[in-house]
């Protein structure tokens, strides 16, 4: 999930990910039947590993970092407009000139590390309900 270290906080795919690639290879291994011709599919399941290793998104005081398959990003805060939550997509920063930056392995439930890391400038949709539950309580 979530590498703590002061204010900077790193997201990364669960490691119950990594599953998926000996199945991967199982099945690779199964398709080739003993044929030279798809040994190029054995690649497969180590991409698959690389990948989900790959895959973070990092956030400090400074801004966010997201690392993609095939690029990197960086956001200083002032860039972020805010966050956009799909319905069955990933979540994505989305930038002041209207650009969108898929943040991998962030979900909504990660909002309050990331409200604390941008020091208040993204909001914390979990502090109404937190501070109802308090006023409950006293």
């Amino acid at each position: 999930m979530s590498a703590v270290t002061d204010s900077a906080f790193d997201f990364k795919i669960s490691r119950l990910a990594y599953a998926a690639v000996p199945v991967t290879l199982f099945v690779v291994v199964i398709l080739m039947g003993g044929s030279v011709w798809f040994a190029f599919a054995a690649v497969i399941p180590f991409a698959i590993a690389w990948w989900i290793h790959h895959l973070r998104t990092h956030v400090d005081s400074d801004g966010i970092i997201a690392v993609g398959t095939l690029r990197t990003t960086t956001l200083a805060w002032d860039e972020v407009a805010g966050l956009r939550f799909r319905k069955w997509g990933s979540v994505q920063a989305v930038t002041t000139d209207g650009r969108e930056i898929r943040l991998p392995a962030v979900g909504f439930g990660d909002m309050p590390i990331i409200s604390a890391a941008s020091g208040g400038r993204v909001p914390d949709p979990f502090a109404a309900e937190r501070e109802a539950r308090r006023a409950a309580r006293d």
